[in-house]
């Protein structure tokens, strides 16, 4: 095992009373457009045919403006534990939460877009230290990615998914963690891949709600099920990947509005928090208000927005499609989740798929949505990827 280092250093952070009010101006004097032009009563999705319903955005400004409190989320990050380290010249922040059990296993947590730490503060403690003594238990690290919350901005291109797969690795050496075990979705599944594929004198394992269809892959040898799952995806990439196209090829045009408005950075994350949910109607049917909030004053407080978004322009459609992950890997499908692969095809990538799941419920954010059936299916599928080990 790699010793710890004397790079890495506490981090905390307090954002500044003059800060918070001056984003409550920002708010009370927020310039709305008109209300949107489908109008159908509520309950139901089509609400959000064209984006973010007027009233639902006025209502959360409100609520954002007068009755939020960004200081307990300051003091949970502090309360989990918040450290700094500088990697390939940049600075990463990365939350870290030791298990008092002498048998936990080292796990880093990656977090996607719109997402951040923040998608991970309620699952941290029982993943660190479970009530029941017979479940698996880790030691957690949980990085901001570069470019989002309290990682340094890179200056430069170059800190794609392989880059930071790579600083990852170099992370949790630092920390003590030789050989770790890794669990991502969205941007945090395409780094995962990458860990389990590139780095397996490391990686003993990984867990994901990604899988990315790798080459040589066609729909003539899939079951008409499998077959109606990679249309779903199909669908989504021609319809609904907008926002993809924008910060892939234009990430500094949109990230203006999403720097300058706090209304617009808000809307811009609440329509992904919305439309990838497993919801009805709003996306505070399974996710509360804080917690969206939280990630959104993240961004807000850090002027992240368009470092955050060049994630897209650096690494979209980049993984490598003849790569391979021969380490353990366990996956899980989540019905509303925006991109499943289906089985036949993720088994091309990941040879020793040791547990695939397809739950009944549930979207893009499990830890948001369900934190407790998240944690009990990360402990689930990382106990079988352990168990192929020995």
């Amino acid at each position: 095992m790699s010793r710890p280092t004397e790079d890495v250093h506490v981090f905390t952070f307090r954002a500044t009373d003059a800060d918070l009010e001056e984003l409550r101006a920002r708010l009370a004097a927020a310039r709305l457009p008109e209300p949107e032009t489908v109008h159908p009563a509520p309950p139901g999705p089509r609400r959000w045919s064209q984006g973010v319903p007027l009233a639902d955005l006025i209502d959360l400004v409100a609520y954002w403006r007068t009755e939020y409190d960004w200081r307990s989320f300051e003091a949970r990050l502090d309360e989990i534990g918040q450290f700094r380290t500088v990697i390939d010249g940049l600075g990463i922040h990365f939350l870290h939460r030791r298990s008092p059990r002498a048998d936990a296993t080292p796990l880093i947590l990656t977090h996607g877009w719109p997402g951040s730490v923040a998608e991970f503060v309620d699952v941290v403690d029982d993943l660190a230290d479970p009530k029941d003594p017979d479940a698996p238990a880790f030691h957690v690290v949980a990085p901001s990615l570069p470019g989002f919350g309290h990682s340094d901005k890179p200056a430069t291109t170059g800190w794609g998914t392989e880059k930071i797969a790579a600083a990852w690795v170099e992370l949790m050496g630092r920390l003590g963690y030789d050989r770790f075990v890794a669990h991502g979705g969205d941007w945090g599944g395409n780094i995962t891949t990458i860990l389990g594929g590139r780095f397996p004198d490391h990686v003993l394992g990984i867990h994901s709600t990604f899988a990315e269809v790798p080459s040589g892959s066609s729909t003539d040898e899939l079951s008409p099920a499998d077959r109606a799952v990679a249309e779903e995806a199909r669908h989504f990439w021609l319809h609904r990947a907008a926002y993809a196209k924008q910060q892939a090829t234009r990430p500094q045009t949109i990230g203006y509005a999403l720097v300058d408005s706090p209304v617009g950075l808000l809307a811009w994350l609440l329509d992904k928090f919305a439309e990838w949910s497993d919801t009805e109607d709003s996306p505070f049917e399974t996710i509360s208000k804080d917690r969206v909030l939280d990630d959104v004053t993240l961004y807000w407080l850090t002027r992240t927005g368009a470092s955050a978004a060049r994630i897209y322009y650096e690494s979209h459609n980049s993984l490598d499609p003849d790569l391979r992950v021969d380490v353990p890997s366990a996956l899980t499908m989540y019905p509303r989740d925006t991109e499943k692969c289906p089985r036949p095809w993720a088994e091309k990538r990941h040879r020793r798929l040791v547990r695939w799941r397809t739950p009944e419920t549930g979207g893009h954010f499990p830890s948001l949505e369900n934190p407790a059936f998240f944690v009990e299916d990360l402990r689930e599928g990382l106990a079988a990827v352990l168990a192929a080990h020995r």
